[in-house]
């Protein structure tokens, strides 16, 4: 799925175009994101593609829905 991931003050934070929701980072595999799984506020977990740790924010990037999550 598309999802946008932009940086605020309050950290990371996640948003799907397609449900229309807006949710925070509360954990991630890797410090800066990349190539690992985050999980977001609603429970859901995305695997990020790999990218360099300097990515520009906000990004729009194909992430993969890990089963188990609604």
């Amino acid at each position: 799925m598309k999802i946008m991931i932009r940086k605020s003050d309050r950290g990371f934070s996640v948003y799907v175009p397609k449900k229309d929701l807006e949710e925070p980072v509360v954990k991630a595999d890797n410090e800066t994101l990349w190539g690992g799984v985050v999980t977001l506020k609603n429970g859901w977990r995305l695997d990020l593609p790999d990218m360099p740790a300097d990515t520009r924010l906000p990004i729009t990037v194909e992430a993969r829905k890990l089963s188990g999550d609604d």
